[in-house]
């Protein structure tokens, strides 16, 4: 059952994904990939939360692993960010690609760290 609970979940995280990431997407003009961004930073805050709750108010293993595993593993996504990085470096937007880089690495890690301190007042 728990598989089933991971494979609904990571499924259900996909598709939202998608629907987040054209939202986002359709209302910015810039060459960086915020939509990638706040996928990345909303999921490891989500993320950080649910590690939050296993460790400080016993939150059990089956909703972690399904929630956690599924649905943050399907809505998060290192491959688009990489291959975002990729052609943006290929199509010669330095600064953006800096930018992106470095935003992708530290914002998400912030999120999470932020999530996990939120539930362990």
């Amino acid at each position: 059952m728990i598989v089933l609970g991971v494979a609904c979940a990571g499924a259900i995280g996909a598709v939202t994904r998608y629907i987040v990431d054209v939202v986002v997407s359709d209302r910015t003009r810039t060459n960086l990939p915020v939509g990638t961004l706040v996928i990345n930073v909303s999921g490891s805050f989500v993320l950080g939360i649910l590690t939050g709750l296993a460790l400080y108010h016993g939150l059990a293993s089956t909703p972690k692993i399904v929630l956690g595993t599924g649905f943050c593993g399907g809505f998060t996504t290192f491959s688009t960010f990489a291959w975002e990085s990729v052609a943006l470096l290929e199509a010669r937007h330095y600064r953006v690609t800096v930018t992106n880089i470095a935003a992708s690495l530290l914002l998400p890690a912030a999120a999470a760290a932020l999530g996990l301190a939120i539930t362990a007042l």
